[in-house]
């Protein structure tokens, strides 16, 4: 006799069937546009994501404040001077302030790492353009974007206080075009802020060359960057609320923002389309899972996780009473995997949660996991931490950068993800024990 399929299954069914994930993501990134925080294109969003909540039949849709920092960019310029002018294809990393009007040049000192800049000989950089040339690896589950992240990171601060006047890197992408991927910097305190910005790939390698040959390599580059006073913004909160236990919530969420050189179709409006889908699915469920799922469209990811903290301060006394979280922002890759990390008694809560993905392919769910970064600031609550793994081999051509746009979109690997997201929601949100909480010593460190 045929088994009744049990919920978990039938929403994983749906997702593949008929999921709507890749509409959401067209009409925030048609409709919408490019979302950095602080602009219009951010409040814009908000609005959009709240609109699209109530329209897919979300509970207590709501908006949560938080301020934002509010930077942009404007015009950006670059050229090799000697020994013969090139034109140069970089763009601002994001929180930079600006070249003086007439821009800056010098001579560049290429430095392969940052440990690499506490080895060069003293005044190496003083009056200089530190030029950092550590190439990223591609991998599938973006281990080579983490070794290389901290350069963009603090490269300026740590040049500046060798002397150097400003910073370009070597993009942070997997991608040989001409297309500079840019992202988020900070200053440490008591360093000089200098200008920094990202170069493409071949413009890296340009430079490299140029350097082999022994020559002195010359750089003009300006930044017109500005920073405004914080800027009003939110996150955008949704419920399926729980039949048994609705003060137990299970979290999914994708962050609303993008970067302003394209309109953040990976990163991370697949993202927001998956967890949006997998509210709209899980909702037209009966009965609800047991748990609440709430879904949060988390406000400013990229410039410095400011929705992610506004948030954990907010519902700070009921963090104790989050089951698990999850957040989808690896772009548009099909699932490969789960990972997870829970307190001592996790592995067989999780294990039937993954029961109904064995039909899509997916191993044993592993641990541990750190989760996605808007996650972060639940560590110390002791928040059990889901991911789903995605395949980024690609991803990281595309990511902060001008060719992040909709067409890079694979809704037929969007719906995989969401089937593997929406089965295992509802399995954890509707099982009869849930995950523990992360032991205090295996609760992952945060800055």
């Amino acid at each position: 006799m045929h088994q009744p399929r049990s919920p978990a299954e039938q929403v994983r069914d749906r997702a593949l069937a008929e999921s709507k994930a890749h509409e959401y993501v067209r009409e925030l990134c048609d409709s919408v546009g490019p979302r950095l925080a602080g602009t219009a294109g951010d409040g814009m969003a908000v609005a959009w994501a709240k609109a699209k909540m109530v329209a897919i039949g979300l509970s207590n849709v709501r908006t949560e404040a938080v301020a934002v920092v509010h930077w942009e960019r404007g015009r950006e310029s670059g050229e090799v001077t000697s020994p013969a002018k090139q034109a140069l294809a970089l763009s601002a990393l994001g929180g930079s302030v600006a070249t003086p009007e007439q821009g800056i040049e010098s001579e560049i000192v290429e430095i392969k790492s940052l440990a690499d800049v506490d080895a060069l000989p003293v005044d190496a950089l003083r009056g200089k353009i530190a030029f950092f040339n550590q190439p990223m690896e591609r991998t599938r589950d973006g281990a080579g974007y983490g070794r290389v992240s901290p350069i963009r990171q603090s490269g300026a601060s740590k040049a500046a206080a060798q002397g150097a006047v400003g910073m370009l890197m070597r993009s942070l992408s997997t991608a040989e075009n001409r297309l500079p991927h840019t992202g988020a910097m900070r200053y440490e305190e008591g360093a000089p802020k200098i200008p920094a910005a990202a170069l493409s790939l071949p413009d890296a390698d340009l430079l490299q060359r140029l350097l082999v040959t022994g020559h002195p390599v010359r750089v003009h580059f300006t930044l017109g960057c500005r920073s405004f006073p914080e800027a009003n913004s939110a996150n955008v909160v949704g419920e399926i609320v729980g039949q048994d236990k609705p003060d137990e919530v299970l979290l999914i969420g994708a962050h609303l923002d993008s970067w302003d050189l394209a309109t953040g179709a990976l990163d991370d409006g697949v993202g927001v389309g998956m967890v949006l889908e997998v509210g709209r699915l899980i909702g037209q469920m009966h009965p609800h899972p047991r748990r609440t799922v709430r879904i949060v469209l988390f406000s400013n990811e990229e410039h410095g996780l400011s929705g992610a903290h506004a948030y954990a301060r907010t519902h700070e006394s009921e963090l104790e009473r989050h089951v698990a979280a999850l957040e989808l922002d690896h772009g548009t890759g099909k699932a490969y995997g789960i990972a997870y990390l829970g307190g001592p008694t996790a592995a067989p809560v999780i294990e039937e949660a993954w029961f109904p993905l064995q039909a899509l392919g997916l191993p044993r769910p592993t641990s541990p996991t750190r989760g996605g970064a808007d996650l972060i600031p639940m560590h110390p609550a002791g928040v059990p931490l889901l991911t789903v793994q995605q395949d980024g081999t690609q991803y990281f051509d595309i990511h902060h950068s001008a060719d992040d746009t909709y067409d890079k979109v694979d809704p037929a690997a969007m719906s995989q993800t969401v089937a593997v997201a929406a089965a295992l929601v509802y399995g954890l949100a509707d099982a009869e024990k849930d995950l523990g909480r992360v032991p205090l010593d295996q609760r992952p460190k945060t800055r």
